[in-house]
């Protein structure tokens, strides 16, 4: 099967989409999965993994109402509050709806760098396993350093990693996001998305060159078999078109043999996140 590991779903307001500002228009309105299936058919994609945008339980439960209604979408990386004292409960009753296949929190935002270090962070992390999830890392360059440590506690925790972790694409600049991202690749329970990255480029002047010493590092550091496409739609539609972002990444694996690249199209995001046929 060909998936799209990662793209985003919402009804737009104002109050709830503040991070969206008026350089953003073509984001300002409801993106429904209506409005995706054209695009995931035209690239040939046989389903598509849904992501939290708002950390609201709340959005968690619409998200999988629309994954029910829509065979399309194959699972739904939700929010929940993993340093709430009772997320065990909330893990449980969340699961009930086998769509729910991971979480996510927006570290990034996070005013504390180590966030993701706090004991009661790393609680909620601990029980993901009890519940089959596996955790999205959303994160900037500067907080790699503490994933691998993260990452080292929860060696049986499923991890991956959003969007090449937004290296410095349009300054030209890798490290130290580089050799940081190389030490986080050393753990086997770690994969990474091939998503996102025109929004950390020039969104007007990218061509394919741009992102290709990028993803040379991202490819010797996780190999092909932990490596997942992404569209990050409808975010990706201030640098182009869903087929042009898409062909980013298809682009590059052009030259790869055929039972590689349908590992990245698809088979690696079916078997992380333990997705069910259509």
């Amino acid at each position: 099967m060909r998936i799209d590991s990662h793209h985003h779903l919402w009804i737009y307001n104002n109050a709830e989409y503040g991070w969206i500002d008026e350089s953003m228009n073509i984001l300002r309105r409801d993106y429904l999965p209506v409005d995706l299936l054209s695009d995931l058919s035209n690239e040939g994609f046989d389903g598509s993994v849904v992501m939290q945008a708002r950390q609201t339980i709340e959005e968690t439960k619409w998200l999988l109402k629309l994954a029910n209604e829509n065979p399309k979408i194959l699972g739904v990386v939700g929010w929940v509050d993993l340093c709430a004292p009772d997320i065990d409960n909330q893990l449980e009753e969340l699961t009930q709806n086998k769509k729910l296949v991971g979480v996510r929190h927006v570290i990034h935002d996070e005013a504390d760098d180590r966030f993701m270090l706090r004991e009661v962070f790393r609680n909620g992390i601990s029980l993901l396993r009890k519940y089959n999830l596996t955790y999205d890392l959303l994160l900037f360059p500067k907080h790699l350093k503490f994933a691998s440590t993260l990452v080292a506690e929860f060696p049986d925790q499923p991890f991956v990693i959003d969007h090449i972790c937004k290296p410095l694409i349009r300054e030209g600049i890798q490290e130290p996001w580089r050799t940081d991202i190389k030490q986080l690749a050393q753990y086997p329970n770690v994969c990474c998305k091939l998503s996102g990255m025109v929004t950390e480029a020039d969104t007007d002047l990218w061509t394919q060159q741009t992102f290709e010493p990028y993803l040379d590092v991202i490819f010797e550091a996780f190999g092909p078999e932990r490596l997942m496409i992404g569209s990050d739609w409808p975010v990706c539609l201030l640098g182009g078109s869903y087929s042009e972002i898409i062909g980013i990444v298809k682009n590059y694996i052009e030259q790869l043999d055929s039972n590689t690249k349908e590992k990245i199209l698809g088979g690696n995001c079916f078997r992380f996140y333990n997705l069910k046929t259509l």
